[in-house]
């Protein structure tokens, strides 16, 4: 290859990808512009700005298969916190990539149809020209161009310039063509919910997509902060389980000491040989289960299985200190809470009105077509004769009676169908709703009265460990009650801690069915959030003693009885 062909191809290469860069800025440009205006809309605050991530921009060539594979093998180490667990999931997790894809795309969507009710242009040239024997030029050479508008009250307007090229050569430059059309629709078509009906649904997607989005954020953010206390939870379990097992060791040496001065009969030292040996298993079962939940928080992190991660406890211990943070709201007033928040909920509202107006849309088909048409051109001059004033122009109405309308028939009786569907749905969203409130306020008393429960359990079982081996040296008890004294102390501590995360998770996961989660600022998960129609006396203090359990006859809704 020619230096300079090779030099040429170089900038040409350049050129096309400067340009492509072009369209791919000005791209995002506008469905920013039209994400930040429906985000202030619909939440109060701009859209992100990081919704499409790449790391090959505009040459998907520059990664190659061998690169990913290498990068799925990584094996180095780190310690991570929670908010920076948070961080990672959201920069990286796959799932929640593609749901900013999704957003992206319906603002990017909604470009193009708005593209449809704009001036749209369009150019082309024919050119054959032949020069006979005798020098004069003919053939067929003509240069157009044509500027098209939908408007969305159905009006369509049409201009169009063309030229005759040959008789520029010729020497007889003819006036340029000038022909416009106007068409408006009187019957089907009519009016700006018809005519601009596709417009309207592009329009409301975006709105759909940005609250899906939201209510994806607060969905995940809560699942992340949930597997991560999770792991945590595990990981204190592994610690309960290795504790458990070094005091059984001790406590099966005692065991075999006191059974060497005749003092323990042999049987019992086999149950405490029998008991430290179903703690090693329990402790490595411990540990298997911390690894797989800690693989699969690796995974929602997308980080590279071999990698050994370890996470930082600060944010258990501040839970634990937290204690109880207080929600109280019955199932009544949270319903009609959830109502006016839910966004998901909000967007089957909607639909159900976009499923109505459909319907509309379908009737309006069936009718005949019915457009008032105008015309009108230049007559052909050339430039020495020109005169504006010479130009023709039509005025009609063309009708399009409806001999074969099945395809018509056919849409209408589905977008009837279709708004039954939407109504049913509706509905059953609503009532999915509804439960789903009854069930969260439920899940956090349970979860409250739990937390007490397994509380004061521990504290006897600590009890019972301490005293357990003074009655054994005084032979007020044998070798299987230290035993399962010392089983049922790692069992409390383990409750306690599974009793706290999962009050929190109940308490994150309501707010989140409310609508009101909040999952900015630090430490949200902490944070005590205010919710309407909840009620402020009730606490979620430690009451002096376990609150009264409910009767079988309040559980059945039966009336009150004498005995």
């Amino acid at each position: 290859m020619k230096p300079l062909n090779a030099i040429l191809i170089f900038v040409l290469v350049g050129f096309a990808a400067c340009e492509s860069d072009k369209y791919r800025r000005a791209a995002d440009k506008e469905v920013f512009e039209i994400l930040n205006q429906r985000s202030k809309q619909v939440l109060g605050s701009n859209a992100s700005t990081n919704l499409v991530s790449s790391r090959t921009g505009n040459n998907p060539g520059s990664v190659t298969p061998s690169e990913i594979i290498k990068e799925r093998f990584a094996d180095s180490g780190r310690t991570i916190n929670l908010p920076q667990a948070l961080e990672m999931a959201e920069k990286n997790n796959r799932a929640y990539q593609l749901q900013r894809e999704t957003l992206y795309l319906s603002a990017l969507s909604l470009t193009g149809v708005r593209h449809q009710f704009s001036w749209i242009t369009t150019s082309s040239v024919d050119a054959g020209i032949d020069r006979g024997t005798d020098g004069g030029l003919s053939g067929d050479s003509q240069i157009s161009l044509s500027a098209q508008k939908m408007f969305e009250t159905g009006t369509a307007i049409t201009a169009t310039v063309a030229n005759d090229l040959v008789l520029y050569f010729n020497g007889k430059p003819k006036v340029p063509d000038f022909a416009l059309k106007l068409t408006q629709p009187l019957l089907r078509g009519a009016g700006a919910e018809m005519a601009s009906e596709i417009l309207t649904q592009a329009e409301r997607d975006v709105v759909y997509a940005v609250r899906e989005y939201s209510y994806y954020q607060k969905t995940f953010a809560i699942e992340t902060i949930t597997e991560y206390f999770r792991v945590l939870q595990s990981k204190d379990a592994v610690r309960n389980s290795y504790s458990n097992y070094l005091n059984l060791q001790k406590a099966r040496d005692r065991a075999e000491a006191m059974a060497e001065a005749e003092r323990l009969p042999k049987y019992q030292v086999d149950q405490a040989r029998q008991t430290e040996l179903s703690a090693r298993v329990k402790y490595l079962s411990a540990v298997e289960s911390y690894r797989e939940g800690l693989d699969e928080l690796k995974q929602r992190l997308s980080l590279p299985l071999g990698e050994a991660l370890s996470l930082d406890d600060t944010a258990l211990t501040d839970l634990v200190k937290a204690g109880l943070t207080p929600l109280t709201i019955n199932a009544r007033s949270g319903y009609l809470v959830a109502i006016t928040n839910r966004l998901d909920v909000l967007n089957e509202v909607d639909k159900f009105e976009d499923a109505q107006r459909k319907v509309r849309v379908a009737a309006n088909n069936l009718k005949p077509g019915l457009d008032l048409v105008i015309d009108a051109s230049l007559t052909k001059q050339f430039y020495g004769s020109f005169s504006p004033e010479e130009f023709a122009s039509t005025s009609g109405l063309k009708l399009k009676l409806p001999l074969n309308q099945l395809s018509e028939r056919n849409a209408y009786r589905t977008s009837l169908i279709n708004f039954e569907k939407q109504m049913r749905a509706l509905a059953n969203e609503l009532d999915g709703l509804r439960e789903n409130i009854r069930e969260g306020v439920r899940a956090l008393e349970r979860q409250k009265e739990n937390y007490f429960i397994q509380s004061a359990a521990l504290e006897l079982a600590k009890q019972q460990v301490e005293v357990m081996p003074l009655l054994l040296q005084n032979g007020a008890a044998d070798i299987r009650d230290q035993l399962e004294a010392q089983a049922d102390l790692v069992e409390a501590q383990n409750d306690v801690t599974s009793a706290i995360v999962n009050y929190h998770v109940a308490r994150w996961n309501l707010l989140k069915n409310l609508g009101v989660m909040s999952v900015e600022g630090e430490q949200f998960w902490l944070k005590k959030q205010e919710v309407s129609g909840e009620n402020p006396t009730q606490g979620g203090e430690e009451p002096e003693g376990l609150p009264q359990v409910v009767t079988p006859s309040q559980v059945f809704g039966e009336p009150k009885t004498d005995d």
